[in-house]
């Protein structure tokens, strides 16, 4: 399997005081397909995961060495405009948080931030992401209603379209449906299998039938190393190394 990459890292290693949370991570992460993140609880995916839009920052004892090159940049270098970087990529977290506003000023948030003022354009980016969320005709009648009011799986969605309104180039999803319910989890999935035909799409999840019927591509993280990544159909139909070969088998958890 051939492809473009969009971010590289290189000799990546984070501490968090005296824990070595990422040991000297090298890979890169293919453009405009789906890499799931994989591995136990407590392995570095997370860790990982927030390094590429630098939700980790060296400051009160963490500590960051190596590169992680986006479209070539290293956003680790100093004097990186830190905002920029962020607006490429939209985060879904394990649970979803919308604003304290309505359905209609959380999809338009980033977009005003960063300087939409026409209402017709706001209009329009808010239906075009909702639409592309799955969220428009569930919500099209009461956009000016609290989002707090929608249900777990709405919300999910309305922080997908949220970050999509900021015309990102990357998407993160830490663990995006473990806080939903089946049908709910389906809509996400079907989502990003939709956009990333568009869009780079990373996700840290530990379900592994989620990583097979999702992922192109897949890294495998063991205790803050990386043990193996690859194409998803070769990881988890032919691993090269051994680990990875327990762990998908459920022999290490």
């Amino acid at each position: 399997m051939t492809f473009q990459s969009h971010i590289r890292v290189r000799n990546l290693n984070v501490h968090y005081g005296r824990e070595h949370a990422l040991k000297n991570i090298s890979l890169d992460i293919p453009d405009k397909k789906i890499t799931a993140i994989i591995g136990p609880s407590g392995c570095g995916k997370t860790t990982l995961l927030k390094s590429f839009n630098r939700l980790i920052e060296p400051v009160d004892g963490i500590s960051i060495s190596g590169s992680v090159c986006v479209d070539g940049q290293n956003i680790y270098e100093s004097g990186v405009d830190v905002t920029r970087i962020r607006k490429k990529m939209g985060l879904l977290s394990q649970k979803p948080y919308p604003l304290p506003m309505s359905i209609f000023d959380n999809v338009a948030y980033g977009p005003r931030i960063h300087g939409v003022r026409s209402k017709k354009a706001l209009k329009e980016i808010v239906e075009r992401n909702l639409r592309m969320s799955s969220l428009w005709e569930e919500v099209k009648d009461r956009l000016n209603t609290p989002a707090s009011a929608l249900s777990i799986g709405q919300q999910q969605r309305l922080c997908l379209a949220r970050g999509l309104a900021v015309e990102p180039e990357i998407i993160l999803g830490d663990e995006p449906t473990s806080a939903l319910d089946p049908r709910s989890s389906q809509r996400i999935e079907q989502r990003f299998l939709e956009l990333k035909k568009n869009y780079t799409i990373i996700i840290v999840t530990h379900i592994l039938r989620q990583a097979r019927r999702l992922a192109d591509y897949v890294v495998f993280l063991y205790m803050g190393k990386l043990i193996e990544h690859g194409p998803a159909g070769e990881v988890f139909e032919n691993p090269r190394q051994e680990m990875t070969r327990e762990y998908i088998y459920g022999v290490i958890s």
